[in-house]
């Protein structure tokens, strides 16, 4: 199954998920000087429990833009769904809200596609900017048996029932798609996985420690606090290449023989009735954050690669994205 996905100038972003146009990489996007942009209380929604990839991204976005709104970013936690409820509630009574933005994945995306959302499209809401790129891991805690992939693969070669996968999200979602992709290279079917479906990373994070679940399909940016403090291990990554510091030392699931890559553009969204003044000021601070080197760093250190776009370039790519992602979720029968 052939799947698209992101991609940058160095190649490290090829392979699954490739969103076409390259020139939508371009990390230059001509931002311009700004003043302080003027949101009265300015508010990220995480759609999950605290703790996961979506809460990391409004971090990013609450330090990111401290300098260039004038006032600090508070993050909210709206779990439900995999994000289901954020979308819904955005699309009926919050359309109009101008100082909300709300984090989003590729996993969104493909809820989107997938109807795992409801009645309402990409076309609905109004997508604002990036946070980066991130990408897909195999995660176990610190004190598993498991010392590599290579051990996880084999076990699920020799008894796939044996071994309980566990993610932020249901069957068919981003999460979801990781775990089948690892199966399908042991040799099994995603029928013969036993996966648990968690609300978010934060859940899935929580299970994995307390032993209901022996693997994560999660993402790297959200595994950089867990790895400093020793409580979890990165056995593969599911980039192209390896990743710089912390997870230079991490391989690619490629590099040990398996065929598996994931990668996440994470970023943020508004309600489609939000004024273009409010809407702009938003665009415009991400673009002023993303001419610093301030911004580079906080990716770095959050575990992400620089996918800077902002307003109708985030807007394209996400229509691109969506087309490739609806082809793809109907030839693995997730659409009828």
């Amino acid at each position: 199954m052939q799947i698209p996905t992101t991609s940058n100038a160095s190649g490290a972003m090829s392979g699954i998920l490739r969103l076409g146009a390259a020139a939508v990489f371009a990390a230059g996007l001509g931002a311009p000087a700004m003043a302080q942009g003027e949101i009265d209380k300015p508010e990220c929604v995480a759609p999950a429990q605290p703790g996961g990839g979506f809460d990391l991204t409004c971090r990013i976005a609450q330090s990111g833009l401290e300098p260039h709104l004038s006032e600090t970013i508070q993050v909210t936690f709206m779990p439900g769904g995999i994000g289901a409820v954020a979308f819904n509630l955005f699309n009926t009574t919050r359309t109009d809200d101008d100082s909300a933005i709300v984090a989003y994945s590729t996993g969104s995306l493909l809820n989107i596609a997938t109807g795992k959302y409801g009645q309402f499209s990409e076309d609905d809401v109004r997508w604002v900017a990036t946070a980066g790129a991130d990408f897909g891991a195999v995660i176990v805690p610190a004190d598993s048996p498991f010392e590599s992939l290579t051990d996880v693969m084999n076990q699920l070669t020799e008894d796939p029932a044996s071994v309980v996968v566990g993610a932020g999200g249901s069957i068919g979602s981003q999460d979801w798609m990781k775990a089948a992709l690892l199966i399908r290279e042991a040799g099994g079917t995603p029928q013969g996985m036993r996966y648990v479906a968690l609300d978010g990373g934060g859940d899935a994070i929580a299970a994995l420690m307390g032993g209901s679940i022996d693997v994560y399909t999660g993402d790297v940016g959200e595994m950089v606090p867990h790895m400093d403090a020793g409580t979890m291990r990165v056995l593969a990554t599911m980039s192209n290449e390896r990743l710089d510091d912390p997870f230079a030392e991490v391989p690619t699931a490629k590099e040990l023989g398996y065929d598996v890559e994931w990668t996440i553009m994470r970023g943020f969204y508004m309600g489609g009735d939000v004024s273009d003044e409010a809407y702009n000021t938003w665009v415009d601070a991400f673009k002023a954050a993303y001419a610093t080197e301030e911004f580079a760093t906080l990716q770095a250190e959050k575990g992400l690669l620089p996918l800077n776009l902002a307003g109708d370039e985030l807007t394209q790519a996400v229509t691109e994205n969506m087309a490739k992602l609806r082809e793809i979720a109907t030839e693995a029968g997730l659409i009828q």
